[in-house]
């Protein structure tokens, strides 16, 4: 579904990703881990044709991202507030982001029933612009949209942060809900080892920009990571 093929992105003499080779299939859910300026958002800000690579490049589905928009059409994303409208309402925002995928305010109004847990009665009628909400609460706003209109590829970029323990929960068994069809292709970063062990079956480790490690979840593997960033502490 995705490949990257030797994406390197410098800035002036630093390299911050090089990443000779790397598939994802249709169908996996996917993690990306590493310490701070691993260079995970920039590997999905490439994936999204955000930033343009230094060389190499991203194919989604066969769609060279920097050549097409057509990638466009079936992958959503959510990297952080950014990709909010903040003077909309949550309601407003949703709706928008229907009409672009094909849908009318009432079919995107359906969708959302099934997160009233997840929004825990802090987002839908509250009548507060996006800009106003808590940084949790914009997150789930921005990870629901991300769910709009059946897309086949999800990016979400540290869905798990600011977010409280049982949201947690909540947006594991959305992810792993997810998972059980075939065809939709979910990405996710994350600092918590814990979390992406147990929602992803592979996970990829960046370091300096570098695939250090690929993966294949296992029951080990929570071990594995911890023993592995333990030798990183000096």
């Amino acid at each position: 579904m995705i490949e990257i093929n030797n994406l390197v992105k410098k800035y002036s003499n630093q390299t911050v990703l090089n990443a000779n080779s790397l598939d994802i299939p249709s169908g996996q859910t996917f993690g990306l881990i590493g310490n701070n300026g691993a260079g995970k958002t920039t590997l999905f800000s490439c994936l999204l044709d955000l930033i343009k690579p230094t060389q190499g490049k991203v194919l989604n589905n066969g769609v060279d991202v920097s050549k097409s928009e057509d990638w466009k059409s079936f992958t959503t994303a959510f990297l952080d507030e950014t990709f909010l409208i903040g003077y909309l309402m949550p309601e407003e925002y949703f709706h928008f982001i229907g009409e672009l995928r094909g849908l009318s305010n009432s079919q995107v109004d359906s969708f959302l029933v099934q997160f009233e847990d997840f929004f825990n009665g802090e987002i839908l009628g509250g009548k507060k612009y996006l800009r106003d909400l808590s940084k949790g609460n914009q997150k789930k706003a921005g990870i629901v949209a991300a769910l709009i209109g059946e897309p086949k590829v999800i990016i979400l970029d540290e869905p798990f942060a600011n977010l409280d323990p049982t949201t947690q929960i909540r947006l594991k068994g959305i992810i792993k809900d997810l998972s059980k069809y075939k065809d939709t292709t979910i990405l996710i970063s994350s600092h918590d080892l814990q979390d992406v062990t147990e929602v992803c079956e592979r996970i990829v480790l960046l370091e300096k920009g570098e695939i250090i490690r690929d993966i294949r979840t296992s029951s080990a593997t929570l071990k594995e990571l911890e023993a592995y960033f333990k030798t990183r502490i000096n």
